[in-house]
């Protein structure tokens, strides 16, 4: 009878063990968000510009070239 319940407690305590040396983390908080402000549109506006400028100089040096 000692032995059996030797053998329980033991394979009781094994158990626990083992369930609190693998359990595992909780879930990460969530990520802080970066703000998004007036520089990405300034950067929009400067590079539709600049397409725009492109498109009419392209423009231009075909009615010259005509």
């Amino acid at each position: 009878m000692k032995t059996l319940l030797f053998l329980l407690i033991t394979l009781t305590i094994i158990f626990i063990a083992t369930t609190i040396v693998f359990a595992q983390p909780g879930l990460p908080t969530a990520p802080s968000q970066a703000p998004i402000d007036g520089g990405l549109g300034l950067l929009a506006a400067a590079g539709g510009a600049y397409a725009l400028k492109k498109l009419r100089d392209k423009k231009n040096r075909e009615e010259e070239l005509e």
